[in-house]
């Protein structure tokens, strides 16, 4: 009689374990992140915490290294995986890259509405429309590869691309919207470094140090020119040479990003959720205008944008649907486009610099991308059937 509980322990006891060594695993390690920063955020080591994120290392502090420092890193990740996608991968043609595009478009349009619309444009709120407009991909992918084999192959492929583009687009809106007194003689070290990198590509240089070196100095020129440092790495990335695709051995890209894969997904992001999660949750109501704004935007301005971008092209001929998925699992695909969390914490520690507005952003991010989450979860899970 105990023979059949076991045999579901055990089944149960390996789809966990499948779970943590899989795709879900990075993004499980995120939202562990994400909850004990919230824990230690209303516990008794509340002020340790903040203390510990303020204390200064050289000319900054620690949350400052966290946010220009690691995230240039994870930045640099992103624009590799940018360029390779770009050049050889699932956005190498105009037909791959047209759905991704005009749904990743549209989801970050609409959410801006929705935020902007909330708010009533109130100068106060207004430097953060974008805090709604990016998805976090290591979060999205996470909770869709915990449903395994009940979504099919081309959502994530869909999910990914689309996630790939909104990562370009924050990039931009970070560079162009959160970038102030600019400093012309950092500027132009930053436009010299560019050069040098340049000719490292065009000499076919593939040795990865003297590309590493540069992009060190060019974090520092552009940290000190005005210009957010996280832009840097994605710049960076743009001049690592692919080699030849075909043998990672012997494509320099492939190499740097597989070296730096492990370190962005459980030490990078779980480390950036730990010092910018964490918040006092009676201090800053869900309802107030600013986490409100952020929280719809997410939730509505997203599923909307992405949803409606996918019917519209379909209907219009511009794009075909992704192969083997009906029109209920992209749209939960479209409710996961909605959880931002890492991007748009970011987002919102740039565009704020009051810390109860910071707070109050964190509320509405952390229950925006909460919901998207469980919708896009339970969506998908029934489609499945």
């Amino acid at each position: 009689m105990l023979r059949k509980p076991r045999r579901v322990l055990t089944k149960s006891f390996l789809a966990v374990r499948d779970h943590l060594s899989g795709e879900a695993a990075p993004g499980l390690v995120l939202m562990a992140a994400a909850a004990l920063a919230l824990i230690v955020a209303n516990s008794p080591l509340g002020p340790a915490y903040e203390h510990m994120l303020h204390a200064k290392i050289g000319p900054m502090g620690v949350q400052h290294w966290i946010n220009d420092g690691l995230m240039a890193v994870f930045f640099l990740f992103v624009g590799l995986e940018v360029k390779r996608e770009v050049v050889a991968g699932d956005l190498s043609t105009p037909a791959a890259r047209r759905l991704p595009v005009i749904a990743a478009a549209a989801g970050m349009i609409l959410p801006a509405l929705v935020y902007v619309g909330v708010i009533r444009g109130d100068p106060a709120y207004l430097h953060g429309w974008a805090i709604p407009a990016a998805t976090d991909i290591a979060f999205a992918i996470g909770v869709l590869a915990l449903l395994g084999s009940r979504a099919p192959a081309s959502l994530k492929l869909f999910l990914t691309t689309v996630a790939i583009v909104d990562d370009i687009g924050a990039v931009a809106i970070i560079a162009l919207a959160y970038t102030s007194g600019l400093n012309w003689h950092a500027l132009a070290a930053a436009a010299v470094l560019l050069v040098l990198l340049w000719l490292l590509n065009r000499k076919g240089i593939r040795a990865l140090w003297p590309y590493a070196a540069l992009a060190l100095l060019l974090w520092a020129a552009v940290l000190k020119s005005g210009v957010h440092a996280t832009v840097a790495g994605v710049v960076a990335a743009l001049f690592v040479p692919l080699g030849d695709r075909d043998d990672d051995d012997d494509c320099p890209l492939a190499k740097l990003e597989h070296a730096l894969s492990p370190w962005v997904s459980y030490a990078i992001l779980p480390v950036f959720a730990f010092a910018n999660a964490g918040v006092a949750l009676g201090d800053a109501p869900l309802w107030a205008p600013l986490p409100l704004a952020v929280m719809l935007g997410l939730f509505l301005g997203k599923q909307i944008g992405v949803f409606g971008a996918i019917r519209g092209a379909v209907a219009f001929g511009w794009a075909q649907k992704p192969e083997g998925a009906g029109w209920m699992q992209l749209y939960g695909v479209a409710l996961l486009a909605g959880i931002g969390f890492t991007m748009s914490l970011f987002i919102g520690g740039l565009a704020f610099t009051d810390p109860l507005l910071i707070e109050e952003v964190k509320i509405g991010v952390l229950a925006g991308s909460m919901l998207s989450a469980v919708a896009g979860y339970a969506v998908l899970r029934w489609s499945a059937r």
